[in-house]
């Protein structure tokens, strides 16, 4: 069995409602959850819009790395991801990222590193995102990644190290 760490999050509809549903399909389809977060209150990442919600899930599972990513999407899907939609919306504003009522995304399986067309694991921008730390934290902050040999927690004081060195308003 593997240990997959999921990141579930959301910010258009019932968002704790769609956040439990979310878990119960994980439960159901990818694996026993072990572990799950508190739900985190942040900012968009990389965009202006409703104020996300944001849940770590440690899970385990015998299901292949591309096998959770296809069971999280059709979640994704289920709970009301629209892909197209939010292709479209993109185009229409420029942004990289748009509202959605649910994003699942895989950020570690057990310590692999995996770059294929469909998936990167660990999750590329992870040490970038507090949103995606602070959850981590609160059920493994002494989680290695397994590229940069950095504790969960050495990641969040980290960047958090760097924003509190940001100029206002960069």
């Amino acid at each position: 069995m593997a240990r997959v760490v999921l990141l579930a999050g959301g910010n258009t509809g019932d968002v704790k409602r769609t956040l439990q549903s979310a878990q119960q399909l994980v439960n159901d389809r990818v694996g026993a959850v072990l572990r799950c977060s508190h739900r985190y209150e942040s900012e968009p990442w990389g965009f202006s819009g409703d104020r996300f919600s944001n849940q770590a899930l440690e899970v385990s599972t015998d299901l292949a790395p591309e096998e959770v990513l296809d069971a999280v999407q059709r979640i994704e899907c289920e709970l009301g991801r629209n892909r197209a939609a939010e292709t479209l919306e993109k185009a229409r504003t420029g942004a990289a990222y748009v509202s959605r009522p649910i994003d699942i995304d895989i950020l570690f399986y057990d310590d692999a590193v995996i770059r294929s067309e469909r998936l990167t694991v660990p999750h590329p921008r992870l040490a970038e995102r507090e949103f995606a730390l602070v959850p981590l934290c609160e059920i493994m902050r002494g989680r290695r990644h397994p590229v940069s040999g950095l504790t969960v927690a050495q990641m969040l004081g980290a960047l958090r190290a760097q924003s509190s060195e940001q100029p206002c308003g960069k």
